[in-house]
Parts: C-alpha cells; sequence; structure tokens
C-alpha cells in the first residue's frame, strides 16, 4: 500500500468508527453535492474515502465471518 492509500484507509477506519456504516452512505451523498456545487477535485476526494471505508467495512465483515462468528 502506498503511503496515500494508507492514509485514506486510516482516516476511512476512523471515520466508521466515530460515525458508523451509515457514514459510507453520507460520503456518497457528500460527494454527489461537491460535484453538483462544482468541486469535482473535492468529489473524488470524498469519494475515494467512501470507497475505502466500504473496503474496510467489507474486511471486518469477512473477519467476522472467518473467526466462526456464527449467529443463526
Amino acid at each position: 500500500m502506498t503511503s496515500r492509500s494508507t492514509l485514506i484507509e486510516s482516516l476511512a477506519t476512523s471515520v466508521l468508527d466515530s460515525k458508523g456504516t451509515g457514514a459510507i452512505w453520507q460520503l456518497h451523498l457528500d460527494a454527489a453535492y461537491a460535484h453538483q456545487t462544482g468541486y469535482p477535485i473535492a468529489a473524488d476526494g470524498i469519494l475515494e474515502l467512501a470507497e475505502a471505508a466500504e473496503r474496510v467495512l467489507m474486511r471486518r465483515e469477512n473477519a467476522a465471518v472467518h473467526t466462526g462468528d456464527w449467529q443463526l
């Protein structure tokens, strides 16, 4: 991982930890708003953060399954 992607993943982890999974959807909405209001570079950055948060969440969910965290 490059230093930039490590930073983004770390920030995404912090966002998920403090705001919960709903933050992913909010980031997507914020990216759309930034793009619509003429800030495409900011929108790209926000979208990158949202996608990193999705990856972090998916890794966490997969880790729970692999550790035998089965609840029926």
